[in-house]
């Protein structure tokens, strides 16, 4: 029994003697110094807002303005943290183009209580290439040819 408890312990320094020869090739070497690289921090936006004004009619101003306001004031200073794509304000104003005023309000209260939830099961929703949840304001027009699923 002790000699085979000799040769494990001698197998075993054979092999940490072999891998310490791997971390001294991959060593620097006083010819071949590093180099420093210039480094930058800054954090780089990763969504644009549109900032123009639907001007097809009076309400859809309003609602540009209001959609502007909030871009600047709210979302831009938040970031992007919304799981799902569209954003919640573009799924708000693509709902009241589908719809009316009244069912889309009531279409973005049921998408917003759907983003605040923390207990949100990922099954429901299909994730996009961005890491997103896709949930289209199609999905919810009631219409049967414009859902996407």
């Amino acid at each position: 029994m002790k000699i085979f408890n000799i040769r494990i312990m001698l197998i075993i320094g054979i092999y940490f003697f072999v891998l310490s020869f791997t971390y001294n090739l991959n060593a620097q070497t006083d010819w071949a110094r590093w180099e420093g690289k210039e480094t930058s921090y800054e954090l780089t936006p990763t969504h644009h807002h549109d900032y123009t004004l639907d001007k097809s009619s009076f309400g859809m101003t309003l609602l540009s303005v209001l959609r502007n306001t909030y871009y600047f004031f709210i979302s831009d200073l938040d970031g992007d943290n919304c799981p799902f794509e569209p954003s919640c304000s573009a799924f708000f104003l693509k709902s009241i183009k589908e719809t009316s005023i009244f069912k889309g309000s009531l279409m973005f209260a049921d998408r917003f209580t759907r983003d605040l939830n923390f207990f949100k099961v990922t099954d429901h929703y299909s994730l996009l290439a961005s890491r997103k949840f896709s949930d289209p304001a199609n999905n919810y027009t009631l219409h049967s040819a414009k859902i996407k699923f």
